[in-house]
């Protein structure tokens, strides 16, 4: 089961990389994000403003005046985030991303490309390089029974811990109005149809059609 950091992740494109190393697993490094951009803040060169207490916002990233960034957190450079949206705090948002109209963020880290453009919820995820969230398509963090998340692929892993989204490895695609449920790992060059429920874990290279339906990439 392909659900390590090192399966999922280039570390080269995100702040956190040096973090993430630690673990073994992308999940068990939800509960320190928000320390990680604190500590990040104080190592940051002047390219970047505290634009308020534990708020980084790097000189060439634009921010709609009615968007809202909630401490901590990281802006990087070449990043859009645009009108109404809601960082919550506890988001590392990497280099030439895009938060967008309406887009909540909450303990999240999102390597660089990663675009979230229109009306999604990512709530305690990692988000992969060049990964990208279609149109309404959202993070289901937490269980309706309130239960401990459980990873499911060919074992299954007791996470502990009761909120956690999704993982997207780098270049994942997911379709528009999806919902990835909690303890989603979803491996890199994936895709995921429009209006999909997603749980467990996807294989890298690999069509998500249906929720009963996942067939692998074929070669070019």
């Amino acid at each position: 089961m392909n659900v390590q950091i090192s399966d999922l992740f280039d570390m080269t494109h995100t702040l956190a990389g040096a973090y993430l190393e630690q673990f073994t697993y992308p999940w068990e490094a939800l509960d320190g994000i928000a320390q990680t951009i604190v500590d990040l803040g104080a190592t940051l060169d002047d390219d970047y403003v505290e634009q308020s207490p534990q708020v980084w916002v790097h000189n060439t990233a634009t921010v709609a005046p009615t968007a809202y960034l909630g401490k901590p957190c990281i802006i990087g450079p070449h990043t859009e985030v645009r009108h109404c949206a809601f960082i919550r705090g506890s988001a590392l948002v990497g280099a030439h991303c895009v938060v967008g109209n309406s887009v909540e963020l909450k303990n999240v880290i999102l390597f660089d490309n990663v675009q979230t453009p229109h009306y999604n919820y990512v709530g305690d995820s990692i988000l992969g390089y060049k990964s990208h969230m279609g149109a309404g398509s959202i993070t289901s963090n937490v269980k309706a029974d309130k239960t401990l998340v459980v990873v499911k692929g060919d074992q299954t892993i007791e996470t502990g811990i009761k909120k956690f989204g999704a993982m997207l490895g780098d270049f994942v695609e997911v379709g528009c109005n999806s919902v990835l449920n909690p303890g989603t790992v979803i491996g890199a060059h994936s895709n995921v149809y429009p209006v999909t429920s997603v749980r467990g874990v996807i294989p890298a290279n690999s069509i998500v059609k249906s929720s009963h339906e996942v067939v692998a990439k074929k070669e070019r």
